[in-house]
């Protein structure tokens, strides 16, 4: 498979992921390396990663504990004073080896240590593969707030090894889905079709699928870098998606929510207000709910939730002057940006969740 190139960054895959690796390390001479991973990418993913490097060279592991609950600024903080301790400068290389959080924080360390050091992305999960360690976007949670401090800045380059899905449970591989069903909804109606019948999948068809997936994104980062118009679309099923995601993060007595669980009642429910707010027509919106419905279980929310996961949606940071803005679809692979929806709809929205 080919490189995928962005403004600022390349995407390799598979075997052409260390021959790049092996080629860059010679030649950037970093002064120290680092890498980033968490307990599960460390047991898993550190060998078989380690074993692609040819040379030797001396790497100081640096290990945080997985999920979502450790992706704030006490864990950054953490890991800048074990960089100072080891004498990182800035001619320093952080390679991020883990799934999203690792991703998204490993980046944010790196892009504010010492005013920036380089970093290497090198997705472990299928979600960061075809989302979190492509586009620059790096960051942290505040509280419950996701992604609320972070900066846009580019990896040196990305590696995507799909052997390393080898090592995901089940529910991690379909929280990435909802990623990659979210780029055929809002870019590419013949993507999405690929995409709507998981079962029938072979490991070939999936390898091509996450590049498909990657193009599609990579397309829309290239031509909006800082989010100021289409790269809005990527948000499609996040708006209502992150409030749900946030709300579970902070009642531990409702049951775990992955990203991507969150993301997939996200589509469901802007999908409903697309179709009732917009053109996406009824039959589209049946399609829709059944293809993910397939892959990801109804969640029971209690109706007495609602009011309060609506609350979170002031923090998005989509809003402008007080305004929540939406992504919705106008049909199967376009979609319309900055939205608005009045809080009714949203809470039939909800109902229709409910009612499948």
């Amino acid at each position: 498979m080919k490189p995928i190139v962005s403004k600022d960054s390349i995407v390799y895959f598979n075997e052409e992921c260390y021959t790049a690796l092996n080629a860059y390390l010679e030649k950037a001479n970093h002064s120290k390396i680092f890498i980033l991973v968490d307990s599960n990418t460390y047991e898993n993913c550190y060998a078989h990663f380690m074993s692609k490097i040819e040379k030797e060279y001396e790497i100081e592991v640096l290990e945080v504990e997985p999920g979502e609950i450790n992706k704030n600024i006490d864990t950054c903080s953490s890991i800048w004073s074990v960089l100072a301790e080891y004498g990182a400068d800035r001619k320093s290389l952080l390679i991020n080896l883990g799934g999203g959080v690792v991703t998204d924080l490993g980046g944010f360390i790196a892009c504010t240590y010492k005013r920036g050091i380089s970093y290497i992305n090198v997705p472990t999960s299928l979600l960061a593969m075809v989302d979190a360690s492509v586009g620059g976007k790096t960051g942290v949670d505040l509280g419950n707030l996701k992604n609320m401090v972070g900066v846009i800045s580019e990896s040196e380059m990305v590696l995507v090894d799909t052997e390393f899905l080898g090592t995901l449970p089940v529910n991690q591989m379909c929280s990435g889905f909802a990623e990659m069903l979210k780029h055929g909804l809002i870019q590419d109606r013949g993507y999405w079709e690929k995409m709507s019948d998981l079962s029938k999948l072979t490991t070939d068809d999936l390898d091509q699928l996450i590049y498909d997936s990657v193009v599609i994104k990579n397309k829309i980062v290239f031509e909006d870098p800082t989010e100021q118009n289409i790269r809005k679309y990527l948000n499609f099923g996040h708006t209502l998606g992150h409030a749900i995601e946030s709300f579970y993060l902070t009642h531990p007595e409702k049951p775990e929510l992955l990203h991507g669980e969150a993301i997939a009642i996200g589509m469901i429910l802007e999908g409903f207000i697309s179709a009732a707010q917009l053109s996406l027509k009824e039959e589209e919106l049946i399609i829709i709910s059944k293809v993910i419905l397939a892959t990801f279980p109804k969640v029971d929310i209690d109706p007495n939730d609602y009011k309060t996961i609506m609350e979170l949606l002031v923090h998005d940071k989509k809003n402008e002057k007080g305004n929540i803005y939406f992504v919705l679809l106008t049909s199967i692979g376009e979609a319309k940006y900055n939205c608005i929806v009045p809080d009714d709809l949203i809470m039939d929205a909800f109902e229709y969740y409910t009612s499948l």
